[in-house]
């Protein structure tokens, strides 16, 4: 008798299983997220930089190097910039906080701290604003030449 409720329980189960299976369900579809269309007149920025990137080549340790991103909106509307920021706390930019009328120059600013960064620099800075591309990233490159290394004065042996 034990088995018989055993063995129907079984099937009762399996049956659940097999039915809750059929059921489809049609997950709804996931929302594409609206992109928004690019104004045509917005500002764009000209760098006068190739690439966006400027290459310092080798800079000694210790002092800062800068760099003037020099740029003009050759768009319809004005940029205002909302943001600028390097990819580390040793590169900072400076930035124009009055908008860029067409036709008008502006230039960022980049700081970038050598002290205790011997090495190859591949930095970005990445900036926000209203013109057409919102996002445009400013590359600097470069090597940082090491200070030389100063020798501990000699020292001769106590005799007793």
């Amino acid at each position: 008798m034990k088995k018989v409720f055993i063995t129907l329980f079984c099937l009762s189960l399996s049956t659940v299983v097999v039915k809750a299976q059929d059921k489809k369900v049609n997950p709804a579809p996931a929302a594409t997220p609206a992109t928004p269309e690019k104004d045509p007149d917005a500002g764009i920025f000209k760098f006068v930089d190739k690439d966006n990137t400027h290459n310092y080549g080798e800079v000694p340790e210790g002092p800062t190097a800068e760099y003037d991103f020099e740029f003009k909106n050759v768009g319809k509307k004005p940029i205002i910039i909302t943001e600028a920021h390097g990819s580390c706390g040793c590169t900072v930019p400076k930035w124009p906080h009055e908008p860029i009328l067409p036709k008008h120059k502006g230039v960022i600013h980049v700081t970038y701290n050598t002290d205790h960064r011997p090495g190859p620099i591949s930095k970005e800075v990445t900036i926000t604003s209203d013109a057409q591309e919102k996002s445009t990233v400013l590359h600097i490159r470069g090597t940082v030449k090491p200070k030389p290394v100063e020798a501990a004065p000699a020292t001769t042996p106590a005799t007793h």
